[in-house]
């Protein structure tokens, strides 16, 4: 499925599969913001090709929003009903001295909370608050709730690989499908938004 998004801050293109096999290809100027998809892409089994252009020269931040908008959306656009999907998702992931999990929830409403270290300095050109906008935007935009917790940790990149893999480990659990429950709607509401 290919999408594109197109605004007086950015200009994206991005081929995306939820049912994939893990395959990349990134295009975005941002070389950490590339690092950190790679991860959901690998352990969420989600095959991304994603062109960006966006007003870096300002900053990243309108680019890495943007992104998180569009993904967001054609995930969910992709489950659909949501018929047959687990889903749920958790994953409690170690990285060395960091410990990280996440959970998720593609059940149709927004919810993100994290809670761990402050998320500041830079990796390069991309500010790392940005992981926090676009775990946000993400979600919002997935309709899903989103929890995340750093449980201890202190080197900067660790922290921030170990959120990206846990997110795309949550996700490849939430999104499976149940083979026990493959005709059924995951909610005692019958409908899933």
């Amino acid at each position: 499925m290919v999408e594109s998004r197109k605004t007086s801050e950015t200009d994206i293109r991005l081929d995306l599969n939820v049912r994939g096999t893990g395959v990349y290809q990134f295009d975005t100027e941002i070389p950490f913001f590339e690092h950190m998809l790679s991860h959901i892409s690998k352990h969420g089994l989600i095959d991304m090709d994603l062109k960006l252009r966006g007003d870096i020269g300002i900053d990243c931040h309108h680019s890495v929003e943007d992104t998180a908008i569009l993904m967001g959306q054609m995930i969910h656009t992709q489950l659909g009903d949501k018929k047959g999907i687990f889903r749920y998702g958790h994953f409690t992931l170690p990285m060395d001295e960091v410990l990280t999990t996440v959970a998720v929830d593609l059940g149709g409403r927004f919810y993100f909370k994290y809670s761990g270290p402050p998320m500041d300095g830079k990796f390069g050109i991309y500010d790392a608050e940005l992981s926090l906008e676009f775990l946000q935007k993400f979600a919002l935009n997935a309709k899903m709730n989103l929890h995340v917790v750093v449980h201890y940790g202190e080197n900067r990149h660790h922290i921030h690989e170990s959120i990206f893999k846990g997110l795309g480990k949550a996700l490849r659990q939430a999104i499976a499908i149940d083979p026990s429950a493959k005709d059924q709607i995951p909610s005692t509401k019958g409908m899933l938004e």
